[in-house]
């Protein structure tokens, strides 16, 4: 069995996590496992002077609290200290709380695939009684709860896995929304479409950097039942069944194959995603909503509403899927500092409460929370997104115990050094193997 070199480190880092906390008091408060400070009353505006926190961020994500925390620093008269950990975040992280570093607050995807890798029964504050909880929506409620225990507070929405398409090479094609594919296989054949009536590739794909390139097998794999994914994690089903393997034939021979996506897919990048469908070289991006911030960043929200749509899909209809990731989630560390964690607990209580649509407004993204509406000047793209979150499917990320790392494999598809079987096969050992390490029930 193959295993890629984030795959062990991953495996390595658990098991060491998983031995550092062999005991269930050990880097908790008062020596009650993590629950020693959860619950009760928050006022979010307290004083804290003199009072201060660590926040640990991934290094694209530095400044994605900068508003809150600003605000709360200058209500409370605490300090936050936000540290950068060097990518690979996911893996670092890990490797730190092994050492027996804590941070009082950090960004972590609030997945079932990706949260236990930071032990959250002995390493994290329980927040199921925090004020804020209520008030998350039904999706963002379902985030952030390993073993019937939350762990993570929600703050972004997930992001949304969806189609980006150009409205001028729409245009030339004579493509209306009336037209928009309800099914993965008509949107191939919308692919065929904007091929034979304009000089754009139909699709964009990004074969260096990776990781974008698992979404067009995702989306094909939404017909799989709740019961199937059950079945996966607890080992009676494998990512070798044939509708997985049809998924990726599919992607390699329907689409790669078929010649609709840019002449060099293989070394595609995320950055040139975004220039090629904002020039017209490619008319569509399948891609989650990291696209959207990156359209965001470069261009007003006037430019993205002239120039960009976006549209839903799934398997056999016009849907689309929510992806968790590592900003839509903050935990709260059990430090065995009575005062840090209590301050911690205010910190996500007030940007939850009466910070929240100033961090929302600063950022132009979405709410959490029904009751706070989304801030005005979002890009319809935007705003299109949040209103298909509540009926989505979720990303394997969402429903899978470990998150394989399908792009890998299928980055080697591309240069033909794996069969769409071999992926699946890739796959498979590779979930088996985190699962069985991490003790997973069946494994």
């Amino acid at each position: 069995m193959r295993r890629t070199a984030t795959a062990v480190a991953l495996i390595a880092t658990a098991a060491l996590t998983l031995s550092a906390c062999s005991d269930d008091t050990a880097g908790t408060a008062n020596g009650t496992g993590a629950g020693g400070s959860g619950g009760g009353e928050v006022d979010p505006t307290a004083r804290l002077d003199g009072v201060e926190l660590t926040f640990w961020t991934a290094q694209n994500t530095v400044n994605a609290a900068d508003q809150v925390i600003e605000a709360f620093e200058e209500a409370t008269g605490a300090t936050v200290n936000v540290e950068a950990i060097p990518d690979l975040y996911e893996q670092n992280v890990p490797t730190r709380l092994a050492s027996g570093e804590r941070p009082d607050l950090m960004f972590w995807q609030p997945s079932i695939s990706t949260l236990p890798f930071i032990q959250p029964r002995q390493n994290l504050l329980p927040l199921d009684d925090e004020p804020w909880v209520g008030d998350l929506g039904p999706t963002e409620q379902s985030l952030g709860v390993i073993d019937g225990t939350r762990y993570a507070a929600i703050v972004t929405s997930p992001a949304m896995l969806g189609v980006y398409y150009n409205k001028d090479v729409f245009a030339e094609a004579g493509i209306t929304e009336e037209d928009f594919p309800t099914s993965y296989e008509e949107l191939l054949e919308l692919g065929h479409t904007v091929q034979d009536r304009t000089d754009a590739s139909a699709f964009y794909e990004v074969g260096g950097d990776q990781w974008p390139l698992q979404w067009q097998v995702q989306v094909q794999l939404t017909d799989l039942p709740e019961t199937w994914w059950e079945g996966l994690n607890r080992n009676e089903e494998s990512w070798t069944d044939p509708a997985v393997v049809d998924a990726i034939t599919t992607y390699n021979e329907e689409l790669l194959g078929a010649g609709l996506a840019q002449e060099d897919y293989r070394t595609g990048t995320f950055t040139g995603q975004g220039e090629a469908l904002w020039e017209g070289s490619s008319a569509m991006a399948l891609n989650v909503t990291s696209f959207q911030s990156q359209l965001q960043a470069q261009h007003s929200t006037e430019e993205i509403d002239e120039r960009i749509g976006w549209f839903p899909i799934a398997n056999s209809e016009a849907r689309g899927l929510y992806s968790p990731d590592q900003t839509n989630g903050v935990v709260a560390f059990a430090t065995g500092d009575e005062e840090r964690q209590n301050a911690a607990r205010q910190f996500l209580a007030f940007w939850l409460g009466p910070d929240y649509a100033d961090f929302l407004d600063a950022r132009k993204i979405p709410s959490v929370q029904p009751d706070v509406p989304n801030p005005e000047g979002m890009p319809q793209t935007a705003v299109d997104q949040v209103g298909e979150l509540a009926d989505a499917h979720g990303v394997f990320q969402a429903k899978a115990i470990v998150a394989p790392e399908l792009h890998v494999a299928l980055a080697d598809m591309i240069y033909g050094e794996r069969s769409p079987q071999e992926v699946a096969e890739f796959v498979e050992d590779q979930f088996d193997d985190i699962a069985r390490d991490q003790g997973a029930e069946g494994f």
